[in-house]
């Protein structure tokens, strides 16, 4: 394995120098803020101005908009490479590529991309406004209304737990024009910051990835133009299901890298702490123990790499997809863990970095399709209930 983490037969020599250079940046960039952050659930406005000027927040928009023209992989390979540092960070990089700038490219009229993607992937960050308070797993179960009035759209209703909102210029809200038409009646729109009747509430005092931010959402008489929808009129569930199975291998690369990270940490300790007259290291039941944590976390980063080809492929992937989140959701919170069990009583104590690790790793299992939607997807596609 390398420095990167990766098998050498798996990424090209492009990707292995990407990947080495955004954990390079990461560790350096990142690292020395990240327990500040964490403690004051704040990110700094100055890491953020930097992911723009280094081009990880426009890594899939097409250079012609202003963008790097990556892969989806690359974004994957980004997103991973921050979760090993700080898992804040990754979720901002990662909800950028893998909903908001992807939902743009894929559902966006050309006005929307020329009006859009320069501003995301040079100085606006994005959000993605889908869940309510009765709205988590039943996705579609929107109280937002959107009602039809002159040349415009009206919207009532109230978003939670979006991630980015502090930072956010632009968001992609769904509303229901109709809810007598069930999911057929639910749509996408486009809201910028600062539009009347739109406000970013209260911000939610979380237990892990404390630096991002994830506030509710006020939309009170929010009047917007017709030209707002993003794709078509009732075809906002369309929208979110291909966007979050896409942005579920972004999920799964978050928690490959938090558990490669933890394991990072674990190795390193494990080879300075002394007991016995020795390193931990020397003794058998921690190297197995590390051995194990390390197979686990290498299955993880290969099934959400399998996942991300097969989506560059134009191939089906959303069971792989969902495998990928359900299984690195696990890995992540299981090699955490195991993390603080190896600094003994100092893994227990903010004063080392593995704690923060296992609080991060919990939203694995919850965000983006909790791991029971993931097991219902699987289990519905190998059956062949697709």
């Amino acid at each position: 394995m390398n420095d990167a983490g990766a098998p050498l037969t798996f990424l090209r020599e492009d990707e292995r120098m990407f990947q080495s250079a955004a954990y390079e940046f990461a560790a350096k960039e990142i690292g020395p803020y990240v327990r500040e952050m964490d403690r004051e659930g704040i990110f700094k406005k100055d890491l953020l101005a930097q992911f723009f000027k280094q081009g990880y927040m426009g890594i899939g928009i097409p250079e012609a908009y202003g963008g790097v023209g990556g892969s989806f992989f690359m974004s994957v390979l980004a997103i991973e490479s921050f979760a090993r540092v700080d898992a804040s960070a990754s979720v901002i990089i990662d909800v950028q590529n893998t909903l908001v700038s992807n939902a743009l490219l894929r559902w966006g009229k050309e006005e929307q991309k020329r009006a859009y993607l320069p501003l995301l992937a040079t100085d606006t960050v994005g959000a993605y406004a889908l869940s309510e308070p009765q709205s988590g797993s039943d996705a579609f179960g929107l109280e937002t209304r959107a009602r039809a009035e002159g040349g415009d759209y009206v919207l009532n209703g109230r978003k939670l737990w979006i991630t980015n909102a502090n930072e956010a210029g632009l968001f992609i809200v769904f509303a229901t024009v109709n809810r007598e038409l069930g999911y057929r009646g639910i749509t996408a729109f486009l809201i910028e910051r600062g539009t009347p009747g739109f406000s970013v509430g209260k911000k939610e005092d979380k237990l892990g990835i404390r630096a991002s931010s994830t506030c509710e959402l006020l939309l009170e008489d929010c009047r917007i133009p017709q030209a707002s929808v993003l794709g078509e009129v009732g075809n906002g569930y369309k929208v979110a299901i291909e966007t979050l199975n896409e942005g579920r291998i972004g999920i799964g690369a978050q928690m490959a890298g938090i558990a490669r990270g933890a394991l990072d940490h674990a190795v390193r300790y494990a080879r300075e702490r002394p007991q016995f007259g020795k390193a931990i290291a020397d003794f058998q039941a921690i190297q197995f123990q590390l051995a194990r944590l390390a197979t686990d976390v290498e299955a993880a980063r290969l099934m959400t790499y399998n996942a991300a080809r097969l989506k560059d492929a134009g191939q089906p992937f959303v069971q792989e997809a969902a495998m990928a989140k359900y299984f690195c959701s696990t890995v992540a919170e299981r090699v955490a863990s195991e993390a603080v069990e190896v600094f003994g009583g100092y893994g227990f104590t903010k004063d080392y970095p593995v704690e923060k690790y296992l609080r991060d790793a919990k939203i694995g299992s919850i965000y983006e399709g909790t791991s029971f939607m993931q097991l219902q997807t699987i289990a519905r596609m190998i059956l062949g209930n697709r």
